[in-house]
């Protein structure tokens, strides 16, 4: 067992679930949400606070401000209170309540911008605030996830390995895109491998990351409201887009067989899952990575009445009959057929 004096030594990057007995289909999860930090976003906040600070950016008496909307925020604020600097997260209206309040008992300040964007999103709001902070006072340190990077080195250093360590005959690699840095990390390093791998980006419908008309997007974490300035689009060999209603469904799927998983984990699955059933996919070695875990979205995404208020009485529909799956003598939700859907 590790000791550990800082809370971000503690990083748990190689736990993986054997999805086939919930989906029918051949699928591991890389679990990343088994940190203090609770997300994957650890890997980012630590290469980026630890390059400022050589770079001689970060410094005693600086303030750190970020734009996120929730997971990289509670990583910031988990290393600012360890490293003794200040942190200001500028995040929006859809960042659960949760996040807020972590953020918050880790000592940061939290700003919510109330404002839409030209694209219908809130990112370009939450940017602009940045910037007047940073124009306002030079002891704000915007590391800025969006161009730094440290970003997609962090994955290009660790998740790529960790995969590639335990599952040397990958065929095809599922990462959900927001920032594009895990995407960009991971792509990069099988690129470099001992054999082809395809990488599939899962975006979310409504994103305009990789091109399309803006939609409305309620839950975080996937998704831009503008092209990522870190992608490399001829490194991806194809897309997703997935519905909400398929990130919700495939969440409550995994979470009636024990495992309780975050919105962008849902995403990333159910994008996953409808490609491996549109090819064959017998004797594929496929890893989709999941993000982050799923108590900061009990309020939302499991959440009955936030559910039907935004998507309608059969949201929760897992088993295609227009009614919640049957409940069985003892009290246990039977397990769902496979639902093979396409997730759009």
């Amino acid at each position: 067992m590790p000791v550990v004096s800082t809370p971000h030594d503690f990083n748990e990057g190689r736990l993986f679930v054997d999805l086939e007995s919930i989906f029918d289909c051949p699928l591991y999860l890389k679990c990343e949400g088994f940190n203090f930090a609770g997300s994957i976003k650890l890997k980012a906040a630590n290469e980026m606070v630890e390059s400022a600070e050589r770079e001689g950016v970060l410094k005693p008496g600086s303030v750190i401000v970020e734009s996120s909307s929730g997971n990289l925020g509670v990583a910031l604020s988990m290393i600012a209170a360890s490293k003794g600097y200040q942190f200001l997260c500028v995040t929006d209206s859809r960042c659960n309540l949760s996040t807020r309040l972590m953020m918050e008992s880790l000592g940061s300040q939290v700003h919510v911008v109330a404002d839409l964007d030209a694209n219908g999103g809130f990112l370009g709001t939450r940017i602009e605030y940045v910037r007047s902070l940073c124009a306002s006072d030079d002891r704000y340190v915007w590391l800025s996830q969006y161009t730094n990077s440290g970003n997609w080195r962090s994955h290009y250093r660790t998740t790529g390995p960790e995969i590639a360590e335990h599952f040397p005959e990958l065929d095809v690699l599922f990462v959900g895109t927001g920032t594009a840095g895990t995407l960009m990390g991971c792509a990069r390093y099988f690129r470099q491998w001992h054999r082809p791998v395809r990488i599939v980006a899962v975006d979310s419908v409504g994103s305009v990351a990789f091109g399309g008309p803006p939609g409305r997007r309620m839950i975080p974490g996937l998704g831009m409201s503008m092209r990522p300035p870190l992608l490399d689009e001829s490194l991806v060999d194809e897309v997703i887009r997935v519905e909400e209603a398929d990130t919700i469904r495939t969440c409550h799927r995994m979470a009636r067989r024990g495992f309780l998983f975050g919105g962008s984990t849902g995403t990333v699955v159910s994008g996953a899952k409808d490609w491996l059933a549109r090819h064959d996919s017998r004797g594929m070695t496929a890893v989709a990575i999941a993000p982050d875990l799923g108590e900061r979205y009990l309020d939302t995404i499991y959440q009955t009445n936030w559910l039907t208020d935004l998507y309608g009485e059969q949201i929760l529909d897992l088993d295609g009959t227009g009614q919640m799956a049957p409940t069985p003598p003892g009290g246990e939700s039977a397990p769902p057929e496979p639902d093979r859907r396409p997730s759009g």
